[in-house]
């Protein structure tokens, strides 16, 4: 039931905020212009991240107060408002970027301080628990038994996961529908899994993240379009990374919590890489990541986003395997993950050039 009313209200919301939000933007003038980094060809809005934001913050909001109405000291309500701040914050980050544009080093501050409250929070939350998954998973993490210096590298550990991911999300938000089929996956992946091991809150706020960004397909899939922006990709790529954490420190297994990242930090990660080897600044706009060159085969946006959203489906698929397997099985599954990761970066190369 409470899947159903958070996860059908969200999407509800999500799909049609747009018709508030989309003339706000047009009003404002917020269109992404084609440059170097894009992949359209013609100016088209941006900004509609913000219905997501909405519609995910008042889903968020509402299933905290519930939490807290039902078991007001519960891990429940606490990792639901630690996930729902650092979610909206970071939404609101890509909003002021998209509204007025921030520098660099503003931005990087920002960031690391909505990671850096996020994990601390998170971990805090675990070590006080007197109910931690951790007990009944092999390979599960056990915070409430881990010495401060532990804790002290695990929380910067975090600071570094969540901020970096956040520009991943933002790094991969190139082709219509591929951040939609991101979302959908990745927050249905934790949604099941915290269905999987009795983490209600993580059940609940997975289905919030999928369908929030499931509302917003239709919307950026059928013409004229429409875009993220900012606001869309930071909340994208802090939602993700927030519950990622927060089910690995409630002793989820690690493969299980990073299953949907592997696509989008093996594509970010590998493109970096080459163009400094290259001699390229690492921060210039460009079409050279695995998904771009794809799509420059001839192969449409929903082709090539697709592709890359069912290589994370089977990555979240072996990573959620975890939750049952023992040392040995969880080896067999990463090298099962990184078979996948390879395919994906191999693709380019792979797949033959169509006729555009």
């Amino acid at each position: 039931m409470l899947l159903l009313v958070f996860g059908g209200g969200t999407l509800v919301l999500s799909s049609l905020l747009p018709f508030v939000v989309k003339p706000l933007l047009m009003r404002l003038g917020i269109m992404d212009v084609p440059s170097e980094r894009s992949s359209h060809d013609r100016p088209i809005l941006r900004g509609l991240g913000l219905a997501v934001l909405i519609a995910m913050m008042l889903s968020l909001v509402a299933v905290f107060l519930f939490a807290l109405s039902v078991a007001p000291g519960a891990d429940a309500s606490k990792y639901l408002l630690a996930i729902g701040v650092g979610t909206i914050a970071a939404g609101l980050l890509g909003l002021g970027e998209d509204l007025w544009g921030l520098s660099v080093p503003v931005r990087s501050a920002l960031l690391l301080i909505i990671a850096g409250v996020s994990s601390a929070a998170m971990l805090w939350i675990a070590d006080q628990s007197e109910e931690a998954a951790s007990s009944r998973w092999v390979l599960g993490l056990n915070v409430a038994a881990l010495p401060l210096w532990v804790l002290v590298v695990l929380c910067i550990y975090g600071v570094l996961f969540i901020s970096s991911y956040i520009n991943v999300a933002n790094f991969m938000d190139g082709l219509n529908g591929i951040s939609g089929f991101h979302g959908v996956i990745a927050g249905l992946t934790f949604s099941l899994a915290g269905g999987l091991t009795g983490a209600v809150w993580l059940a609940v706020s997975g289905l919030i993240l999928a369908t929030g960004f499931a509302g917003f397909l239709p919307w950026n899939l059928t013409k004229p379009g429409a875009f993220l922006g900012d606001v869309g990709s930071y909340l994208l790529g802090g939602a993700i990374a927030i519950l990622s954490f927060a089910a690995f420190v409630d002793g989820l297994p690690f493969l299980a919590t990073i299953g949907p990242m592997v696509i989008y930090f093996g594509d970010v990660g590998v493109t970096l890489v080459k163009r400094v080897r290259a001699g390229h600044k690492w921060d210039e706009p460009h079409k050279e990541h695995v998904y771009q060159r794809i799509q420059q085969l001839g192969y449409s946006h929903v082709w090539a986003s697709g592709v890359a959203a069912l290589c994370t489906l089977l990555t979240s698929l072996l990573g959620l395997a975890s939750i049952y397997a023992d040392i040995f099985g969880s080896l067999a599954l990463l090298v099962g993950g990184l078979t996948v990761l390879i395919f994906y970066l191999a693709l380019p190369r792979i797949l033959p050039a169509r006729e555009l």
